[in-house]
């Protein structure tokens, strides 16, 4: 069977199945076609709507202390729509000038087959998929491809990104790189997906989990270049050994023949985005796990089939037929090994010879990825988004402080601190009557889309606080425990992150088709689009800005699409002054405080793009965008620092209709290259300036 008449077997579904601009190929190979799906969420949990006569109304969130100062340098701030009257009354009084690290000129939207970057700013490609890491392993060729270099070159679908200073190497640091899918026709010449070849799956194996590679930097251009063979140069793969911790290790649920004790699992997949933990590990999180795994379609047992339903486990065959050729990736052979994925995985880049963990205490859920913060006390909190249509917002809050320091005993006790604490689910009330929140995103009365919330308990160590659960059910299966507490379905929470500046929690919610469709849950004051198909970006404020606090506020910064869609809102800035923005995924900030984002699946028919957000003052809401990636490509990991901006240029070419015979893009190596290749991007200022101003 050649490669075309595979394709027309698998019956790709129609283009208008697809939300945003995502192609067909993409959907598939990177969450398996999740929206052409049922919502693995059927919980009649209530919606905000139903919810107002319960809300605290914005007076009482005043007096009750919501507003108070959020961490260290930080004041300001913050509940329901308190800091939104002060900062909108500002914004209508004069609109200022551009704050520090915006001063650059927006690109335009565009379908390039590029990165565009503004004016007076140069970018370079520091790596790209198969670039050898590791010291004796070939030069990248896709036609001689084996599952031995692939496995010692730099991972395919790079996502998310950290870049660390190396200490004791002048001019080195660290780049953390996490390697989310694998788009197997894009990789292999030849490629039948009704018959892949043990070397083709071996190489989507290594091609999966992270990197961890040194780079050396010029201190006169801002170049990043790899220093292949480093000692501190690495990869996991879909294959490494990764220690499962925390309270759930050891459970029944987490047994397999390969595992009887439930403790050691082999690797980590479709990892998305992450974090920087204080004391300096890489938090990574496992998200559409799901369509890796074989014949979940065929369990019999009702209460195994539900809880594999609810995380999108169906069907019979894989994508990829990884189940033909190791059998833990059949549901029916070890109906387990699903459960020891969907976790956070911590690593340490400056240690090899630490395993990393699988934090069975922050919940099992498709993880977008997780936001650290440790307050002034030292408790640790981790804020997490699972990335599904109607799922939830998640909370983490240690049991013990960190301590500092750099000796090997406090590295080894800050190494414990994500396996003991409280995970919390995120119920969002609105203050605005229902009435009000229509669905074509038009502003209530009050103008602004704010409110309440409260972070409700789940489990702590081995307590549960759901009935019904046992505390291993609630980490194994988290999604279950949401339902029954009453969660808030939101619109695909990706990202969350904290500002460090401020210690406001940013949230990217990416779009969500169904939203106001029958039977599905309405539009709501923090989801307040029906057919959401642009997103939103929601801030969010902890009581008194204490990271252990029960209840918070929280304001919708953006709500994305076309500045001209009376839909669309930006804090009240002008919006005939802001780049048009769709799909926001990821979020960063820089020094200065400001947001940056990265969108995913641009709806408004552009190439994706990152974008830089003032958060503060007259200029609250100024939206501008810094780069746009190339034809199909998804804008991931960005890093904005002083004098670097890194993204990662994910499934470059990924149109459908393409494929490595048929490419659709040329970048990064232009018409002499190979294939189109996911690759990092290091972007700087004309003569290695500070970014944005």
């Amino acid at each position: 069977m050649n490669r075309r008449d595979a394709a027309k077997q698998r019956k790709l579904p129609l283009l208008s199945d697809h939300i945003g601009g995502r192609s067909q190929l993409t959907c598939l190979y990177r969450c398996g076609d999740a929206c052409s799906h049922p919502v693995p969420n059927t919980s009649d949990n209530p919606y905000m709507g139903d919810l107002i006569a319960s809300a605290v109304s914005r007076r009482s969130l005043f007096k009750a202390g919501v507003v108070a100062t959020a961490g260290a340098g930080a004041a300001g701030a913050l509940g329901g729509a308190a800091y939104a009257s002060e900062d909108q009354a500002q914004a209508s009084a004069f609109w200022g000038s551009t704050p520090r690290g915006l001063r650059f000129d927006a690109v335009e939207p565009n379908k390039e087959d590029a990165v565009t970057i503004p004016d007076g700013y140069e970018q370079q490609v520091v790596i790209r998929w198969g670039d050898p890491i590791l010291d004796g392993v070939n030069e990248f060729d896709p036609t001689a491809q084996t599952p031995e270099d692939a496995v010692g070159q730099f991972g395919y679908n790079c996502d998310f990104l950290a870049l660390l200073d190396l200490p004791g190497q002048r001019r080195h640091k660290v780049l953390v790189a996490n390697h989310e899918y694998t788009s197997e026709e894009m990789m292999h010449y030849g490629y039948d997906s009704a018959a892949p070849t043990r070397d083709q799956v071996e190489i989507g194996w290594a091609s999966h989990g992270l990197s961890v590679v040194v780079l050396k930097e010029d201190g006169n251009s801002g170049d990043l270049t790899p220093v292949v063979g480093h000692d501190l140069n690495r990869r996991i793969t879909a294959t490494s050994e990764f220690v499962l911790s925390g309270p759930a290790a050891g459970s029944d649920l987490l047994k397999t023949t390969a595992d009887a004790e439930g403790a050691l699992a082999l690797g980590t997949l479709n990892n998305c985005a992450g974090g920087v933990t204080p004391w300096g590990t890489i938090l990574s999180g496992e998200e559409n796990f799901n369509q890796y795994f074989a014949n979940a379609g065929l369990v019999t047992d009702a209460t195994a089939k539900a809880r594999l339903a609810r995380y999108g486990l169906t069907g019979e065959a894989s994508e990829r037929k990884w189940e033909q050729y190791d059998p833990r990736f059949d549901v029916l052979q070890e109906p387990n090994e699903p459960n020891r994925f969907g976790w956070i995985v911590e690593l340490d880049p400056y240690d090899p010879d630490w395993t990393p963990r699988k934090r069975t205490a922050l919940g099992r859920f498709k993880h977008e990825g997780a936001g650290p913060r440790v307050d002034r006390y030292g408790r640790v909190v981790v804020y997490m988004g699972d990335d599904e249509r109607f799922d939830y917002m998640y909370k983490f809050v240690s049991k013990n402080k960190m301590k500092t320091g750099t000796s090997r005993s406090v590295r080894e006790h800050n190494r414990t601190l994500l396996d003991e604490g409280t995970l919390y689910v995120a119920k969002f009330t609105g203050d605005s009557p229902a009435a009000e929140i229509d669905g074509t995103g038009a502003l209530p009365a009050d103008g602004a889309f704010d409110g309440g919330g409260e972070w409700i308990k789940l489990a702590s160590g081995d307590e549960s606080f759901v009935d019904g659960m046992t505390a291993e059910e609630v980490y194994v299966f988290t999604r279950l425990a949401g339902d029954k507490v009453g969660a808030t379905k939101m619109d695909r929470p990706e990202d969350v992150e904290v500002n460090p500046k401020s210690g406001k929690v940013y949230a990217a919610l990416t779009n969500n088709s169904q939203r106001g469709a029958t039977g599905k849950a309405a539009a709501d004051e923090a989801n307040p689009r029906s057919a959401n198909k642009h997103g939103h970006v929601l801030e969010l404020a902890e009581k008194n800005g204490d990271v252990t606090a029960t209840t918070f506020g929280w304001i919708l910064l953006l709500v994305c699409g076309d500045p001209e869609d009376p839909g669309t809102y930006f804090s009240g800035y002008p919006k005939d002054q802001v780049s048009p923005i769709s799909c926001p995924d990821n979020v960063a900030f820089d020094p200065q405080g400001n947001l940056w984002i990265s969108t995913d699946g641009n709806a408004l028919g552009n190439n994706d793009g990152l974008f830089g957000v003032s958060l503060t003052g007259s200029t609250r809401g100024l939206t501008k965008q810094f780069l746009t990636v190339p034809i199909g490509a998804e804008t991931c990991g960005p890093v904005v620092q002083d004098r670097h901006v890194l993204v990662a240029v994910q499934h470059p070419g990924e149109i459908d209709g393409a494929s490595a015979e048929t490419p659709a893009s040329q970048w990064p190596d232009g018409p002499n290259g190979t294939l189109p290749r996911p690759s990092v991007v290091n972007v700087v200022k004309d003569g290695f300036g500070t970014i944005g101003c």
